[in-house]
C-alpha cells in the first residue's frame, strides 16, 4: 500500500459518474486534504476530500506540471540594479 495519490495543479482527470451537466471530465485547481476541481462542461467548482477523490477516480486525461511551486515568487525577466 502506498501512500497518498500524487496530484498536480492542472491535472484533468476522469471521475466515475458525470457531473449534473453530464461531463466526466475535471482539472484539478487546488491541492491539500481537500482536493478542489472545476468541471469542464461548466465550470463549476467542487471541494473534495481527497480520500473520496481517489476512490472515484477513474483515469488522468492529462497530467499537469509537476514540481512547480506555486509558492515560490515569481522572477523578474530583468536583473535588479
Amino acid at each position: 500500500m502506498g501512500g497518498p495519490l500524487e496530484l498536480f495543479l492542472g491535472d484533468e482527470v476522469r471521475l466515475r459518474k458525470p457531473h449534473p451537466c453530464g461531463s466526466h471530465d475535471w482539472t484539478v485547481v487546488r491541492l491539500g486534504a481537500d482536493i478542489g476541481l472545476r468541471c469542464q462542461g461548466c465550470e463549476h467548482k467542487v471541494l473534495l476530500p481527497r480520500r473520496t477523490l481517489e476512490k472515484r477516480l477513474k483515469s488522468f486525461i492529462r497530467r499537469g506540471a509537476e514540481g512547480v511551486d506555486v509558492a515560490a515568487p515569481a522572477v523578474d525577466a530583468e536583473p535588479a540594479r
